[in-house]
């Protein structure tokens, strides 16, 4: 079947509610799914006993305290009871429709990565899953608020064991570029990525960025965040689902002929940009000359 794994932030407060409501949401998925729990935060130990899910408290982690991609995925894949893994963000809702895409996708291709957009959904309290309609009425509310994220936000990525086994850089979780690096990564390999956005309606629940000393900023471009650009070499090794080789339809898998044009449109923006600051290192001394340098910090 299939083993969920994931890593969560402390168990308090708001991120408390709804990571509570993620977890849940995973073990209605099918009675044979597993979940994987990583990381010693607060909380994690007796959420995984109360719902009885496998926790591994032990990963390794940076010098700011966060922890390192590659020591989940790693642990995920040398001690998952199935075949097929997903690693999901903690505050991710899934429904019925998730499975169904994995089943299709997983019968079509002996290697994959599966991953796709989220839809983003105001939720402050716990769920009634004693409700026969809770999903549903979930469902209705992330169709009517229409806050999909774009093809570079990703917040699960399904795949067989051993992709990515002893294989990720330095990343660390909770910044950016890591998700954009699986997908290169996966495409680099010659494993197809498949964009099931059209197929799955994955709930993302909102959340602040109180977990970060420097809040959404410190996430975005503080210094791990940096080190994490680093890893993109450039911005060569990151890609969105817009560079997915098929996307899933109801009637199966089918090519994304427009990855092509995606792929020569970023290839020629990169070109150009290059060739830009070519000319600005050719042309400094002749600005130099001029005086364009002076006259600009003077009208600054």
């Amino acid at each position: 079947m299939l083993t969920i794994f994931s890593t969560p932030k402390p168990f308090r407060g708001h991120i408390n509610v709804i990571q509570r409501n993620a977890l849940r949401s995973w073990q209605l998925l099918h009675p044979e799914v597993e979940i994987l729990i990583f990381g010693d935060d607060e909380g994690a130990a007796e959420v995984c006993e109360e719902f009885h899910i496998r926790h591994f408290p032990s990963v390794r982690r940076s010098a700011h305290g966060t922890k390192y991609l590659a020591s989940i995925y790693d642990q995920a894949q040398q001690s998952a009871r199935h075949d097929i893994l997903c690693h999901v963000n903690c505050d991710i809702l899934l429904f019925s429709d998730f499975i169904r895409a994995l089943e299709m996708v997983s019968s079509s291709a002996s290697s994959f990565l599966m991953a796709g957009c989220r839809w983003d959904v105001d939720i402050r309290n716990p769920l009634n899953f004693a409700d026969a309609h809770w999903n549903l009425k979930i469902r209705d509310l992330a169709i009517q608020s229409n806050r999909r994220r774009p093809p570079q936000w990703i917040d699960y990525f399904a795949f067989r064991r051993g992709l990515y086994l002893n294989k990720i850089p330095p990343f660390v979780i909770g910044r950016p570029g890591w998700d954009n690096w699986l997908l290169w990564f996966a495409l680099s390999s010659g494993v197809p990525l498949v964009d099931a956005s059209k197929a799955v309606l994955a709930v993302h629940q909102n959340h602040d960025y109180g977990y970060h000393p420097d809040g959404e900023k410190g996430v975005w471009e503080g210094e791990e965040a940096q080190e994490n650009y680093a890893l993109l070499d450039g911005y060569r090794k990151f890609r969105t689902l817009r560079d997915a080789t098929h996307w899933l339809s109801p009637a199966g898998l089918r090519p994304n002929y427009r990855r092509y044009f995606h792929r020569a449109k970023q290839e020629w923006i990169a070109r150009l940009h290059s060739a830009w600051f070519r000319a600005l290192d050719l042309t400094r001394p002749l600005r130099h000359r001029l005086g364009l340098r002076e006259r600009r910090k003077a009208q600054a």
